[in-house]
């Protein structure tokens, strides 16, 4: 029976030392600043809404010099199936030396485009829609409506910052058999 007393007190001994607060390590704040986001976006808001392209326009300007196509989803969807002549960067392999070594000519022009540009093909082209939550579920923040979480946004937000300044976005809403535009891809049929 004593020695079961004294392993209880040693435990408890030990717990006690795990619930004692640690030395905290001094780290310095993380990198991800939402000031300076939001800042970046408020400056962006209104240059982007003059960046807005349909269609027609989107492939006129496709053709011209120093122009790239940039999608930037997933490289499994980009393969599968992207508009002919674009290049990849996925979003979160955004850096400035990725950025630098793809696009070196930060006067290039870009056009981008994502998944919300497209109906038609929910595999490679799945809208990004936030659905509103049931009463029920009662989250933190409630969503009354849907919200459309396109990538074409953070992308051309995230282009700026790094200084690519010469950025257009496709600004409709394209069914994927239209056929002005051509695709290219492991599942697309020539």
């Amino acid at each position: 029976m004593e020695k079961r007393v004294i392993s209880i007190l040693i435990l408890i001994s030990a717990l006690q030392g795990f619930s004692q607060d640690k030395p905290k390590n001094d780290y310095p704040k993380s990198l991800a600043n939402y000031k300076d986001f939001k800042d970046l976006v408020i400056e962006v808001e209104k240059y982007r809404a003059e960046r807005l392209l349909d269609l027609d326009a989107f492939l006129t300007m496709s053709k011209k010099e120093n122009v790239v196509i940039l999608d930037t989803r997933s490289k499994r969807h980009y393969d599968r199936k992207h508009i002919k002549g674009a290049i990849h960067l996925e979003f979160s392999e955004f850096t400035q030396e990725n950025l630098d070594r793809l696009i070196p000519d930060t006067n290039t022009r870009i056009l981008i485009y994502c998944n919300n540009n497209f109906e038609g093909d929910q595999i490679d082209f799945t809208s990004k829609i936030a659905k509103p939550l049931p009463t029920s579920a009662k989250p933190m923040v409630s969503i009354e409506k849907p919200i459309t979480l396109a990538l074409n946004i953070p992308t051309f937000i995230n282009l700026y910052g790094y200084g690519y300044k010469n950025i257009y976005e496709l600004d409709e809403f394209v069914h994927i058999n239209d056929p002005r535009i051509e695709f290219e891809g492991t599942e697309v049929i020539n």
